[in-house]
Formats: structure tokens, C-alpha cells, sequence
């Protein structure tokens, strides 16, 4: 020790003492070695969970630039796109065949079988008659018209059996039980209970001359009594004109059915002609020539298309269970480092809608398309300047809608409804109730001759009306109205402005 000149001792400085480093192999450099080695595995695996998550939420086209992945489910897409609306196209015009090929018939039926048609019907009724005589000689009209109808008529047509398989005609009349009425005296007696009386009328009692059918006491009419005479048979044909298509022709059956209907008693009968034609398969078709090959070629066509929507069908699946499993290493993620559940809307972002809205399309359209084949077979200006990029992607996706149920009207709806015939109507009448024109005559003039057809009409035309008049319309004045906003702010900045420089 070292003494101070006042005799004192020197005081040492103290030394904190040294950390230990654990030697190799001891139980505390093990330890310490592991949690450095799990703290950088934690680092990697966030590290990687990120990149994912940062690839999962971005475009094909940041994909492309990013990894210089081809996005091979866009390009599906596209050509899914393009060979489906070719499928809609080509069955469109195909159906608007058969809805041409049964309005001409139906026309060319009641010039046939109603004596004096003009042309043009009356109203809900195709003409009628005011004469006792007038009523009888319409319906021998009728009946011998159905007789002769292989000499006279021009189509392709020919007898068809009834319901009850016989070749005919069937008349029946509806007419109160009994009565009698005097109306000079203001005295009526009569029974209400209705009685149907009806009579099969086969070729070989037609041919007979003189008819004896026409002296038979059913067809002695008592008009006071008499409600309705109801005339019906059956007739097939062949439409022909899909051959100019390169299409195999359609085998019909036609059912028609006169109604001369006296209910009103006014002194004016009401005759109503209906024809309800159904396709069925042709027994026997021999065609020659390029018809059959082109047939084979859209089957070809079909079946390509369903291989498409089979493999965007995959990827999308495929899709969908990588973002599942992606959004469970996420939920761990957070849970273990943030000791916190994700809330339910962030976990749905994980969920792309537009892959579920694929998924449905795509097996739609396989399930469509397999329906086609087998009937094949027979077996969709300074405001707009600012605002052009974002207008233009609205009204290319209400486009598509709009697009959509163009189509889905044209095919649907085609035979029901005059105004959805072909796909220029059918964009016409859209547009019209777009605009609130001539909503009811739309919604009147559906064929009620199918309880499904009509439900799905008025499900078509209110999920329109309501998508596109209360929706998307008001959408569009909206976004017109948000991107004015900045417009009609910068404006408002520089009159201020210049207020305050002449100020």
C-alpha cells in the first residue's frame, strides 16, 4: 500500500469484475446458442410469411414484374371468355331459328284452319264470328282444312297422334246442363252445372262422302246453352332450314288447339288458335353432305369448351385452398407473436370473391355446355377527361352484367316473349326498361304456358330493373358526382383567389 504524505493509506480504485464467458459445451452456451438459432428461424419464417402474403395480394401484372410468373389463370380467362361468348352466339342464332321456325308456323296454322283470318289478330283472340252460320261454317272450315292439309299446306307437315295415340281430330263442347230462355218474355230457366261432351273424328270418317259427321246431332248447337267448342289435333314437322346452317334439322310436334268461346253470351264469339310445338328427337335422319361434319365440329367445339372450364375450375380451387392455407399460417403467426386473433374481415380479405363467382360460372357453364351437346346431338367532356379510367372500368363491368342478361333473355325467354326473339330486341327492350319504358306491356305479354318460365321471368325482369334502376344507374351519378367534386373545389379555390387580389 502506498502512504500519503499526511501519513494516510492509499485507497485501491475499484474493478467491476469481468462477465464470465461460458465455456464450449457448458450448459449455458447451449442454451444461449439455442435461442439465438430460434429467434432467427422465427425471423426467416416471418421474413417469408410476409413475402407470401405481399405476392398472394398482388396483381398478375405486379406477379409478372415481381417473379416473372406468366399468370396463366388470367390468360385462361380471357380464353374462356371468348370461346363461351362463341358458344352463346352460336346457340342464340340457333334458337332464334326455332323461335322463327314456330312463329311462322303458328301463322301460317291460323290462316289454315280460321275461315276469314285477316292477318293480324283482333286482340288476346284471333278473330270472330257474329252469325249462327258464320260459327258452323268455321268449324267445318276447320275440320275439312285438317283433311285436305296434305294438299294445301306448304311446310313440312303431317298427321301426329293425340294423347290418346290416335290420328284425328277431337271436338268438344262445353254447355250448360239444361235450360231454357225466352228473353221477349224476360224468362230464364236454366242449370249451371256444365257438361263436356266430345267426338273423335279419324281420317277414314272424314273421307267419307257425303260426311255423314256433319249431320251428326253433336254438331246441332243450342247457342243459349252453349259455352265453348273446342277444336284440337296434332300435326309434326321438320324444320329444314337449320340445314342452311350447317345444323341437323328438328323433328316438332304441334299442338293446336280452336277455341270458339260463347261465355259472354254478347252475340259475339271469341276464336282463339294456340300452338304449342315441342321438339323431339327424329327417328331416322339420313343427311349427306358437310351438314353431319359441321355438327361433329361443334360437338368438338363444346367438349373443348368444357375442357377449358374444367381447368380454370382447378386453378381457381387450387387458388382458393393456397389462400386457406396462406390465412392459417397468418392466424398462427399473429396468435403466437401478438398473443391476438385476427378479426373475422381481416380474415375474409384471404377469400378472393371473384374465384367463388369463377368457380360458379365454370360449372354453369360445363353443366350448360353438356346439356348443348347432348341437344346438339340430338341426343354480354371535361368531367370525363378527369374521370375516363375509372367511368370507362364501370361501365365495362355493368357492360358485362348488362351483356349478361341480354344473353340469358335472348336464350331463355326467346320462345315466350316477342321482344326477346333475337339479341338486337332483346338490348332494345333492356334498355327501354332501363329507362322505365314500357315496364308493364314487358311484364303482360309473357307466355303463361309454363309456371317455371314464368317465375324465372319475373325473376329475370325484377333483378334487372332493381340491379340497374336502383343500383347501378345511382352508382354512376355518384361517381359522376365525387370526381365533379374536386372540380368544382379548385374552382371555388381560384375565385377566392382572385377576390382576394382585387381585394
Amino acid at each position: 500500500m502506498e502512504s500519503f504524505e499526511g501519513g494516510g493509506v492509499a485507497r485501491q480504485p475499484y474493478r467491476f469484475p469481468q462477465a464470465r464467458i461460458p465455456e464450449r459445451g457448458s450448459g449455458v452456451f447451449r442454451l444461449t446458442a439455442r435461442n439465438a438459432m430460434a429467434h432467427h428461424d422465427s425471423e426467416m419464417k416471418e421474413g417469408c410469411l410476409r413475402e407470401d402474403l405481399k405476392f398472394y395480394f398482388m396483381s398478375p401484372c405486379e406477379k409478372y414484374r415481381a417473379r416473372r410468373q406468366i399468370p396463366w389463370k388470367l390468360g385462361l380467362q380471357i380464353l374462356k371468355i371468348v370461346m363461351v361468348t362463341t358458344q352463346l352466339v352460336r346457340f342464340g342464332l340457333s334458337n332464334q331459328l326455332v323461335v322463327a321456325f314456330k312463329e311462322d308456323n303458328t301463322v301460317a296454322f291460323k290462316h289454315l284452319f280460321l275461315k276469314g283470318y285477316s292477318g293480324t289478330d283482333e286482340d288476346d283472340y284471333s278473330c270472330s264470328v257474329y252469325t249462327q252460320e258464320d260459327v258452323y261454317e268455321s268449324i267445318f272450315f276447320a275440320i275439312n282444312q285438317y283433311y285436305h292439309l296434305k294438299d294445301i299446306a306448304l311446310g313440312t307437315l303431317g298427321y301426329g297422334e293425340n294423347e290418346d295415340n290416335r290420328i284425328g281430330l277431337k271436338v268438344c263442347k262445353q254447355c250448360y246442363k239444361k235450360g231454357s230462355m225466352f228473353p221477349s218474355n224476360e224468362t230464364l230457366n236454366i242449370d249451371n252445372d256444365i257438361e263436356l261432351d266430345c267426338v273423335h273424328l279419324d281420317l277414314q270418317a272424314l273421307s267419307k262422302d257425303p260426311p255423314d259427321w256433319k249431320n251428326s246431332s253433336f254438331f246441332i248447337l243450342e247457342f243459349y246453352r252453349l259455352l265453348q267448342v273446342e277444336i284440337s289435333f296434332h300435326l309434326k314437322g321438320i324444320d329444314l332450314q337449320t340445314i342452311h346452317s350447317r345444323e341437323l334439322p328438328d323433328c316438332y310436334v304441334f299442338q293446336n288447339t280452336i277455341i270458339f268461346d260463347n261465355k259472354a253470351h254478347s252475340g259475339k264469339i271469341k276464336i282463339y288458335f294456340d300452338s304449342d310445338a315441342r321438339i323431339e328427337e327424329c327417328k331416322d335422319l339420313n343427311i349427306f353432305g358437310s351438314t353431319q361434319k359441321n355438327a361433329q365440329y361443334v360437338l368438338a367445339f363444346d367438349a373443348f369448351v368444357i375442357v377449358i372450364c374444367l381447368a380454370s375450375l382447378i386453378l381457381c380451387t387450387r387458388s382458393i385452398v393456397l389462400a386457406l392455407r396462406l390465412r392459417k399460417r397468418f392466424l398462427n403467426f399473429f396468435l403466437e407473436k401478438y398473443k391476438r386473433r385476427v378479426c373475422d374481415a381481416d380474415q375474409w380479405e384471404f377469400i378472393n370473391g371473384w374465384y367463388v363467382l369463377v368457380i360458379i360460372s365454370d360449372l354453369m357453364t360445363i353443366i350448360g355446355s353438356i346439356l348443348k351437346m347432348e341437344i346438339k346431338a340430338k341426343v354480354l367532356i371535361l368531367t370525363m377527361q378527369a374521370s375516363l379510367p375509372k367511368v370507362l372500368r364501370f361501365c365495362a363491368c355493368a357492360g358485362m352484367i348488362y351483356l349478361g342478361y341480354t344473353f340469358c333473355g335472348w336464350i331463355v325467354l326467346g320462345p315466350y316473349h316477342d321482344k326477346f326473339e333475337n339479341l338486337n330486341t332483346v338490348a332494345e327492350c333492356l334498355f327501354s326498361l332501363v329507362n322505365g319504358d314500357d315496364m308493364f306491356a314487358t311484364f303482360a305479354q309473357i307466355q303463361q304456358k309454363s309456371i317455371l318460365v314464368w317465375l324465372f321471368s319475373r325473376l329475370y325482369l325484377y333483378s334487372f330493373i332493381s340491379l340497374f334502376i336502383y343500383m347501378i344507374l345511382s352508382l354512376f351519378i355518384a361517381l359522376i358526382t365525387i370526381l365533379m367534386t374536386p372540380l368544382r373545389n379548385s374552382n371555388r379555390m381560384g375565385f377566392r383567389k382572385r377576390i382576394c387580389r382585387n381585394s
